[in-house]
């Protein structure tokens, strides 16, 4: 086996974690979305915003 297996191996499974937490965050971001859109439904709002039919 030469360097370049090993190289090229390190490579792949760096690229292979980093794809992973990409994908970890993208499915964790859905999720947190989907919590939000919940709490909204139920009608709990977030402190920074203003309450309906108030002007800012």
């Amino acid at each position: 086996m030469s360097h370049g297996f090993y190289i090229g191996l390190s490579y792949a499974v760096s690229a292979l974690i980093v794809a992973v937490l990409i994908g970890w965050v993208w499915w964790d971001g859905k999720a947190r979305q989907k919590e939000l859109a919940e709490l909204e439904r139920a009608g709990v709002r977030r402190r920074s915003s203003a309450p309906a039919g108030e002007a800012q």
